[in-house]
């Protein structure tokens, strides 16, 4: 007879009398009979386990290692706990733990074999909640309860996850190079936008500032506008105004003028009536006077230049008429000697033309040596003394020929020969008289 506190569980089987009454205390105390009662304790602690699965295959057939942690406790209902009683009172912690620790583990790698290496690396919560919910009724059957799981490594021996980390941290790499670049594009794009908004915006401002600025210009454009008639009209009304007055005061002056003017008017009229009498007096009358003595010299000058105009027209006249009578009996003799000429011409023919030739012959001959008086000396060179002859002779027969072209007569036609033409043909030595003033000597070589 005494009492037992108990800080786990206090189990109480047996009894007085071979009794099979059980008696479940936790947290708490009671009495148990000394020697009569029999009495057990289990822990009721939080116990931390650590389930491994080595070289477990995967759904793909990759072998891996797989460790997690549980915490696990006994259930403290009374049912529950009556069936962990029976389980494993008398036993110790450790012993609960490798009952728990075994059951885990199963359950565990059962779970491995139908997932993929990615699932489990990739989703480990989920992959922890799965096994968990999968153990649970199993372990809860024996009374205890699994507060958490969760899975503290996952490894393989042949590389397999380093690998699908490389994979997936180029993967990872790329999408966020991929990020960068289309965070940068859009943040040019978005940065492109805000510039196009502020420039709009702006433009818009700038609208409306020129709009405002516009309408405030015609607004004083319009002002000043009124302001300028305002000020014109005033302006116009004050110079009226003012012409008025000069006009006025012009008026009076002019009606003064008028006045004074009518004055002198008739004072001038008197002025000219008085000298309108001196004048008569001292310049008209002898004037008048002197005008008579001037008329009367002067119609007898006329009279005078008349008759003196009227004896030289009739001298001129019987002069003109004596001039015309000279005149007209020359041109009758001059006529008629032309006349005759004429005739005697006609009536000789050829030999009349030869006469007329052979008298300019001498003229023309005269005109063409003119030059060579202005020349000093003219030498004729020849290797032969009687090539000069030839030369003369030559000069001789190209003559009628020349005189065809300067007269038009035909020497040949008419019968004379060079030979009969006179001086002109001949060729003048150094001792004979120079004809027609050829006043230097020709030598021939």
């Amino acid at each position: 007879g005494g009492n037992c506190q108990v800080h786990g569980l206090l189990c109480s089987p047996g009894g007085c009398c071979g009794s099979d009454y059980k008696q479940y205390v936790f947290g708490g105390w009671a009495w148990a009979w000394w020697c009569i009662s029999d009495t057990q304790r289990i822990s009721l602690e939080i116990m931390t386990l650590q389930p491994r699965c080595e070289d477990v295959e995967t759904a793909e057939g990759v072998a891996l290692t797989v460790t997690g942690v549980a915490q696990v406790k006994i259930m403290t209902e009374k049912e529950l706990l009556a069936v962990a009683c029976e389980q494993f009172l008398g036993k110790s912690v450790q012993d609960i733990k490798n009952v728990v620790l075994q059951t885990l583990e199963g359950h565990l790698r059962s779970i491995l074999g139908t997932l993929t290496v990615e699932q489990i690396y990739q989703d480990r919560d989920q992959f922890a909640k799965l096994v968990r919910e999968v153990a649970a009724p199993d372990v809860g059957r024996m009374g205890i309860e699994i507060l958490s799981f969760t899975i503290k490594d996952v490894y393989d021996k042949v590389d397999y996850l380093s690998s699908l980390g490389k994979t997936q941290t180029a993967v990872v790499q790329r999408d966020a190079d991929i990020g960068v670049a289309e965070a940068e594009r859009d943040a040019g794009i978005r940065e492109a936008e805000c510039k196009k908004e502020m420039l709009d915006v702006k433009f818009m401002a700038d609208t409306k500032i020129a709009d405002s600025k516009r309408a405030f210009e015609l607004q004083k454009s319009a002002f000043s506008e009124e302001v300028n008639i305002k000020t014109a009209e005033a302006q116009l009304a004050y110079e009226l105004q003012g012409a008025r007055e000069q006009q006025k005061i012009r008026q009076e002056e002019i009606e003064i003028e008028v006045v004074q003017r009518k004055k002198q008017i008739a004072v001038e009229a008197q002025e000219i009536l008085r000298t309108d009498k001196e004048l008569i007096a001292t310049v008209r009358c002898p004037a008048e006077a002197e005008a008579h003595r001037i008329q009367q010299i002067a119609e007898g000058e006329k009279v005078k230049q008349v008759l003196l105009a009227q004896a030289e027209a009739e001298k001129i006249r019987k002069t003109g008429e004596a001039e015309a009578a000279v005149i007209e009996a020359r041109g009758k003799a001059e006529a008629e000697r032309m006349k005759l000429k004429a005739e005697a011409y006609q009536k000789y023919g050829d030999a009349a033309k030869m006469a007329l030739v052979l008298d300019a012959l001498p003229r023309i001959a005269a005109k063409i040596a003119a030059p060579l008086t202005k020349v000093d000396e003219i030498v004729v060179l020849s290797g032969d003394n009687s090539k000069v002859t030839s030369e003369v002779n030559r000069l001789l027969a190209e003559l009628p020929a020349s005189v065809h072209a300067l007269t038009g007569v035909d020497l040949s036609k008419v019968g004379v020969s060079p030979s009969a033409v006179g001086s002109p043909g001949r060729v003048v030595g150094a001792s004979e008289p120079r004809p027609h003033g050829i006043s230097h000597p020709c030598r021939y070589r």
